[in-house]
């Protein structure tokens, strides 16, 4: 699946978020568009990685 640079920008700190680590901005358009994706999920504290995101996420080479 393709991402643009924005969603995986957005994918990669949902995965820092996930991991505990302080995110300090997730841009909400490209969070909205990994919901749709099914890569993200909106909850009570905001978004988080879904485990198809994560597994995406795991597939792409680190910066």
């Amino acid at each position: 699946m393709d991402l643009t640079d924005g969603q995986l920008t957005a994918l990669r700190n949902l995965g820092h978020k996930r991991d505990g680590e302080s995110v300090a901005f997730i841009n909400i358009s490209d969070a909205r568009q990994l919901t749709e994706l099914g890569l993200a999920e909106r909850t009570r504290e905001g978004w988080d990685i879904t485990p198809s995101g994560l597994s995406l996420l795991r597939s792409k080479p680190a910066d």
